[in-house]
């Protein structure tokens, strides 16, 4: 993927970045281009070789058309649970790595769900903070709206999926008991019928 000085671009775990400019440099004797990233949030310049873009997941920010996608995405009530924690801290490591907005979305999604049964451990809390300024920032950005106000939004969305998740469960235990009761009644006239005969 390539870029030009002046696009916005996603660094992964660092977040949003403005291309300042596209340089050669030469460390510890080999030669090779860099695109010179301005950060946002923090205003430091990251240097990334030309050669490693796909490599570090460098990525533009999205396109305001998928902003309404990630909002569903995040209020959609879809939660993956791993029961023991040095699983679920891989997982959402290995996703906060790939620079995907989605897998970042999904982070978000697990850790605030997680965060509302129990408590989350020092570095978990911190991902979640991560993964939220992420998203925050990048809509933000995108849509021009403040980061409050995107904030609160993704506050909403993150409250619709616990909802969403809540209702997917009711129905699905209802759907249980619906159909062991069927199976019971079914069970019953085969019985009857057996006797019958």
């Amino acid at each position: 993927m390539k870029f030009a000085v002046g696009d916005k671009v996603i660094y992964p775990n660092h977040g949003l970045g403005i291309v300042e400019r596209i340089e050669t440099r030469t460390i510890l004797e080999t030669t090779c281009g860099f695109y010179s990233l301005r950060m946002l949030d923090s205003g430091t310049i990251v240097l990334v070789p030309l050669d490693n873009v796909d490599t570090v997941g460098l990525r533009r920010a999205i396109d305001t058309s998928e902003v309404k996608k990630l909002f569903l995405l995040l209020g959609n009530g879809k939660i993956l649970t791993h029961q023991n924690w040095k699983g679920r801290f891989k997982d959402n490591s290995d996703k906060m790595r790939t620079g995907s907005i989605y897998d970042v979305v999904d982070v978000l999604k697990n850790l605030n769900f997680l965060s509302k049964s129990k408590n989350l451990s020092f570095r978990e809390k911190r991902m979640l903070d991560r993964a939220k300024f992420l998203v925050v920032s990048e809509i933000s950005e995108v849509i021009g709206d403040t980061a409050d106000m995107v904030d609160q939004k993704v506050h909403k969305a993150l409250a619709r999926c616990l909802v969403n998740r809540d209702r997917a469960i009711a129905r699905a235990k209802v759907g249980k008991v619906a159909k062991v009761a069927k199976v019971g009644k079914v069970g019953k006239v085969a019985k009857v019928g057996k006797v019958a005969r």
